[in-house]
């Protein structure tokens, strides 16, 4: 059974950060692409960042470029993402998705991020 957990999310104020985790099992993690997307009240759900099974690719919204890095460790079965210098407007709830190699797509509950004063 596949399982894709977030954690890490909360209140910080503009300009701090925060640790996005997402913790998975019941898949082969290294060959899966891994990408965390975000969705704000009213707004589609958009994608942040990608990282490939290798993490030797990674691509980033506009929007984040510069300030997330979305990161992998294989033998921990986790995605992070690190979120720098936070602005109100990344406030949204975060979720994580795992790809398979064969296609299918399992997401995880999300967590809430919040950046205000």
């Amino acid at each position: 059974q596949v399982h894709v957990v977030e954690s890490g999310g909360g209140l910080v104020q503009p300009g701090g950060f925060l640790r996005l985790s997402c913790a998975t099992s019941g898949f082969t993690f290294s060959t899966s692409f891994m990408s965390w997307y975000r969705q704000a009240p009213g707004k589609e759900r958009e994608l942040v960042a990608v990282i490939s099974g290798s993490g030797s690719l990674r691509n980033y919204a506009d929007s984040v470029k510069g300030r997330f890095t979305i990161s992998r460790d294989n033998a921990k079965n986790t995605v992070y993402l690190q979120m720098n210098s936070l602005k109100p407007e990344d406030t949204a709830v975060y979720y994580c998705k795992a790809l398979l190699a064969s296609t299918q797509s399992y997401w995880g509950q999300g967590t809430q991020v919040t950046v205000s004063l």
